[in-house]
């Protein structure tokens, strides 16, 4: 095999297709499974355990001040919240004129608000993305980035979403304008015959980016290049790359979710990731 930037390594723990990981405040690790379960890890105790089960597929994972865990669940089609303590309830499911179909992503910004992906079909290019209020109002805030929306991020002066459109396939980036709405889709990268699934920026500005087919991890320079950081089309290690995220004292651990696969992997890093928000919601 080639040898890549990155060397992974699988975390010991058995999960079932976890599509989602997300780092709380406090460091712990959480990720999601296919049959509803959430997942708590403790890279430094060696630790995985279920604290909560929804019943639904859970995707992606945010969280805010508290810890609380806000969970996209294509299976129940809505967010759920899940407490420290493994209680859930549900924080929208969308509003009046439109329920929620696939929501698949969220991502904070440092106001509370919760931007959410909602994939719809996969060659129907009718996605759409989710802005929830603090508090669980919930209405749509874009329709541009509509090929089959999946991951999310804010950029680092929170300025703008970056938005994965998995069918299109391409990275766009949408601009929040002062008074909050969204701006005009502006197209990052291309990513023809492949299926991107999600992004998150390092303090330098780079964009890691995880492709769920075929199994590769990117990372989108500051002058446009892209750098293949490991890639393995035999899927016995990254096996179907959903998401991404940073972990670790100084976000320097990168955790990849192999949808495919049943671990978690594990990669170092020089440069640390870009903390993200994690606003303090009234209960």
């Amino acid at each position: 095999m080639a040898r890549y930037e990155l060397e992974l390594q699988a975390l010991p723990h058995d999960m079932d297709h976890p599509e989602g990981v997300a780092v709380a405040p406090n460091g712990l690790v959480h990720a999601g499974g296919e049959a509803g379960q959430i997942y708590r890890i403790d890279l430094e105790a060696g630790s995985c355990e279920v604290i909560a089960d929804t019943g639904g597929f859970i995707t992606g994972l945010a969280h805010d001040a508290a810890g609380n865990i806000y969970a996209c669940d294509v299976g129940n089609q809505a967010v759920m919240r899940i407490s420290p303590d493994g209680v859930i309830d549900v924080y929208s499911k969308g509003n009046a004129d439109q329920r929620m179909r696939v929501p698949n992503y969220p991502a904070f910004d440092s106001a509370g608000n919760l931007y959410v992906s909602d994939s719809g079909a996969w060659a129907q290019r009718d996605g759409f993305v989710w802005r929830i209020r603090p508090g669980g109002q919930a209405e749509i805030w874009d329709r541009q980035a509509r090929g089959f929306t999946n991951g999310l991020c804010l950029t680092p002066d929170g300025q703008a979403l970056i938005v994965v459109e998995s069918s299109a396939p391409c990275i766009a980036r949408i601009p929040i304008e002062a008074d909050g709405s969204a701006g005009r889709r502006e197209l990052l990268l291309d990513l023809p015959r492949s299926v991107p699934d999600g992004v998150a920026f390092d303090c330098e500005g780079r964009l890691y980016i995880s492709v769920y087919t075929p199994s590769i991890i990117y990372r989108l320079e500051r002058d446009g290049s892209l750098t293949t950081l490991y890639e393995e089309w035999e899927r016995f290690l990254l096996d179907s790359a959903t998401n991404v995220a940073f972990a670790g004292p100084e976000l320097k651990t990168l955790l990849i979710a192999n949808l495919d696969g049943r671990k978690l992997l594990r990669a170092s890093l020089q440069v640390p990731g870009h903390p993200l928000n994690y606003p303090q919601l009234a209960d």
